[in-house]
């Protein structure tokens, strides 16, 4: 494997997951985030994510990485849609459900949960539609990125077939590490579903809109279970 790819993958295992657990304990440290801050931080996550996505494209361009190894494609585009749109809706469903469930955790079971919520969730509409673009940017780049070039790697690197959809969602996984251990549990089994359907549609278009509905969900419904009395202002 060639030294610019090793690199590539030390920074999604290693420098990824260290500037999240470091921007999450800066804000975990103050006492409150205001609007300013967490507007801030979706920008910067968003050209973050885009620039990284720009430099690995770059790089498996060079490489010769076709689009096909890449997932950006669709082999039926029936399948490949009504995956999607089935996907995404059920998922979004159950991520839904499952944050009113963990708002009616105990206090004290719910106090991590509310104050990662306060601090990088949307708590007024102009935030909402700046988290909506990040979602975008997460599900786009971040599918590229793990499920895109990352098993296209390994499978270059004639790795079976399970352990690239392994080491891919571990590597997933551990980009949540600031979300704690459930965070990282989580992350890594959604990042083994993309990971096969990936290899089963040839194509990150259904895992890139399943990505996009989740975090949309966790923007919406995250704020109205886990923040006490938000609602979404309009300022």
């Amino acid at each position: 494997m060639p030294w610019d790819i090793w690199l590539i993958f030390f920074a999604l295992g290693v420098m990824v997951p260290w500037r999240g657990r470091y921007r999450l304990r800066e804000l975990l440290a103050k006492p409150s985030v205001g609007k300013s801050e967490r507007l801030s931080l979706y920008l910067s996550t968003i050209a973050f994510q885009w620039l990284a996505s720009g430099i690995v494209a770059w790089r498996a361009w060079a490489h010769g990485y076709t689009a096909d190894q890449l997932g950006l494609g669709a082999r039926n585009c029936w399948e490949v849609g009504t995956a999607t749109i089935m996907g995404a809706g059920l998922l979004a469903t159950l991520h839904w459900f499952n944050l009113r469930r963990m708002g009616r955790l105990s206090d004290k079971l719910r106090a991590r949960l509310r104050a990662l919520a306060e601090r990088i969730l949307p708590q007024s509409k102009p935030e909402l539609l700046l988290f909506v673009a990040l979602a975008v940017t997460a599900g786009i780049c971040e599918e590229f990125l793990y499920r895109g070039f990352a098993m296209a790697a390994f499978t270059q690197a004639s790795l079976p077939m399970w352990s690239v959809v392994v080491l891919s969602s571990l590597l997933f996984g551990a980009a949540h590490l600031y979300q704690g251990r459930a965070g990282l549990v989580g992350t890594t089994l959604l990042g083994l579903l993309f990971g096969a359907t990936r290899i089963v549609f040839g194509s990150l278009v259904p895992v890139v809109a399943w990505h996009i509905s989740v975090d949309i969900v966790a923007g919406i419904a995250g704020p109205m279970y886990l923040i006490d009395n938000t609602r979404l202002t309009g300022e």
